[in-house]
């Protein structure tokens, strides 16, 4: 169902408040008739608390009622990451007493550094990179902190794709993502603690010291983390625009060739096209048009931008699927070539009948489906 057109164009106001006039998001919001749908609208791309705050640095014409609900969102909102920020430093203090080196990501500590305001986006869970050697020793304080691994239903912990733990504390809800990669095991490099950690910087947290990544690999990081879900909210689009907005001085050699030597040479086009485009993001234009030039990049970027309310997630048609758009031409070679990709599925065997004897054609027939066939995903 199509979102509200008014509710759209004020959130889209929103994004682009670096380059929106105050009069526009002020116009825009008398327009509103429908608070609840925008507040739904806001939730699921994660931008109330930016909605409330853009409308209450203007004054904009909100209802009494509604008012309310964005203010009382937004003083939740606050006690969670302010609960956050506590527990993060108090994790990361028991790493360093194990010294077991530790990078924070996302939440709390990209609202300090990238924001300037911890509580201007939503706190989420707690996501902290570690190597992988310090795993149990890791674990072992967690639990001590009254942690529990999530598993899954056959009791079993819930590891996703052999790269991070899932905890949860019962007495308050409390979730830490502990990982070791910061992307699936890919056929370039190791995204994990070699990455990052040689170029961490500090940034202060309720107080408190505690590492960042620098502004490059945190644009690679973001873009990456929104390819990955076809940039399917908001506020990952606005994470990108605020990085690019407050690192006037980022590297975008360092940052593109380092883009080039990991992968994510187009999930990065790809992510600052649409900060551009949708949230006005300052971008030097040298750099806007090497990524405009990238014919892929350039159409995944409208198509993500015309669908973003109203059918978020969702994939371009066509045969190649998206997640093999975002890979240059030797990635897909090598990706194609891996033993995962080549092993054949329920699908390649309903789309070609074979006898027992001729199996092993599967294998030579999966690498054309996946290029071919988007149900090969």
């Amino acid at each position: 169902m199509a979102a509200d057109r008014d509710c759209c164009e004020l959130l889209r106001a929103v994004a682009r408040s670096v380059g929106s006039a105050p009069q526009r998001i002020d116009q825009l919001a008398g327009k509103v008739r429908d608070w609840d749908s925008l507040f739904r609208l806001a939730e699921e791309h994660r931008v109330l608390p930016m909605l409330f705050l853009r409308i209450a640095d203007i004054g904009a014409p909100v209802p009494p009622v509604a008012h309310e609900r964005l203010r009382a969102e937004y003083d939740r909102n606050v006690f969670h990451c302010l609960a956050n920020a506590a527990e993060l430093i108090a994790v990361l203090k028991a790493f360093d007493g194990e010294k077991i080196p530790a990078m924070p990501f996302k939440g709390v500590v990209l609202g300090a550094s990238v924001y300037h305001d911890v509580m201007a986006r939503p706190a989420g869970d707690l996501d902290v990179l570690i190597h992988y050697r310090h795993r149990a020793r890791a674990t072992t304080i967690l639990l001590e902190r009254g942690y529990k691994p999530i598993t899954q239903a056959n009791g079993t912990p819930a590891v996703h794709d052999y790269y991070e733990y899932h905890f949860e504390r019962p007495t308050d809800g409390m979730i830490l993502e502990l990982r070791w990669r910061l992307t699936q095991p890919r056929f370039r490099r190791d995204l994990g603690m070699d990455w990052v950690w040689p170029r961490r910087r500090i940034v202060m947290l309720a107080g408190a010291e505690v590492p960042d990544m620098s502004p490059e690999i945190t644009l690679l990081v973001l873009c990456m983390h929104g390819s990955k879900h076809v940039w399917s909210r908001l506020i990952w689009i606005c994470d990108v625009a605020q990085l690019l907005d407050s690192s006037p001085d980022l590297d975008w050699k360092d940052a593109i060739e380092e883009a080039k030597r990991s992968g994510l040479w187009r999930s990065l086009a790809l992510g600052v096209l649409l900060a551009r485009r949708v949230a006005a993001a300052p971008v030097p234009q040298d750099v806007l048009r090497r990524f405009e030039r990238d014919a892929t990049a350039y159409s995944l970027a409208r198509h993500i931008q015309e669908i973003l309310f109203d059918e978020p997630g969702s994939t371009p048609m066509g045969r190649i699927p998206y997640n093999i758009q975002l890979l240059g031409f030797h990635d897909r070679i090598r990706l194609l070539l891996s033993v995962e990709s080549l092993r054949p599925n329920e699908r390649d065997r309903a789309a070609i009948h074979l006898p027992q004897w001729l199996h092993a054609l599967y294998y030579l027939a999966r690498p054309i489906r996946i290029l071919c066939d988007r149900s090969a995903r």
